[in-house]
């Protein structure tokens, strides 16, 4: 049987169906009625299993080792993800939600999710809502890492110290009026600051800092439950 086309029925796009639930707090019910479905599936699960006869060890252990490597997949699933690339600047220019309230929250605030789509939902949420917090995150274990490693320190004081020493002759020698000139040296300069980086080993301690800074944001934007924007908007003001 084939259905003809309505032609009274509307094409949504995914982003303004994602607007349209975020701002109408549908997100977050979505995402606890979900994890609530899941704890009551838990608990009504070892009723079931005593009303029956037959209940082996074996099942039992079968059921943990199951359970226990969907829980390792689901962590693994969200890490194949790129929140990062659904950000715009809009994300950025407002101001950071409070890091007590709203980012690290209460223990309540956080629950294993229950399916990868609940994990890829609040990821994808999350990152986009606290995005200058995991910025700024970011800069402070960069700020760690290079701490840890002088040399990478030394070095990217050293490249700073370069582009402002050009900047500085360039204003005062006036090469604005040489283009040609003035276009070696920024190759030049370019050339060594990459030397300079290269040598110092500022490319290792950047490695680090994004590798640490984009777990922790992943763990934390999996973990984290969603809250409503009313609320969440109440706090930035």
């Amino acid at each position: 049987m084939v259905f003809s086309s309505n032609p009274l029925s509307l094409s949504v796009p995914d982003p303004a169906f994602e607007t349209w639930l975020r701002d109408s707090g549908y997100l977050e019910v979505l995402d606890q009625r979900t994890s609530e479905l899941h704890r009551i599936s838990k608990s009504t699960l070892p009723t079931a299993t005593n009303s029956t006869i037959a209940a082996s060890s074996s099942s039992t252990a079968t059921g943990v080792f199951v359970s226990f490597f969907s829980r390792i997949f689901t962590i693994l699933s969200v890490f194949t993800l790129n929140p990062i690339s659904k950000l715009t600047t809009d994300d950025f220019s407002g101001q950071t939600p409070p890091w007590t309230t709203q980012f690290v929250g209460s223990c309540h605030s956080y629950c294993f999710p229950s399916s990868t789509t609940q994990a890829r939902l609040r990821v994808h949420e999350n990152v986009k809502r606290y995005a200058r917090n995991y910025a700024t995150l970011f800069v402070l274990v960069f700020a760690c890492t290079l701490y840890k490693m002088p040399i990478a320190l030394v070095g990217l004081l050293s490249s700073l110290a370069l582009w402002d020493v050009f900047k500085f002759c360039s204003e005062r020698w006036g090469l604005g009026r040489y283009p040609v000139v003035r276009q070696c040296l920024i190759r030049v300069a370019q050339c060594v600051t990459a030397v300079i980086l290269i040598y110092s080993n500022v490319q290792m301690a950047l490695f680090c800092a994004l590798g640490v800074s984009y777990a922790a944001m992943i763990l934390h934007a999996a973990f984290r439950k969603l809250t409503p924007v009313k609320q969440h908007s109440r706090g930035r003001r």
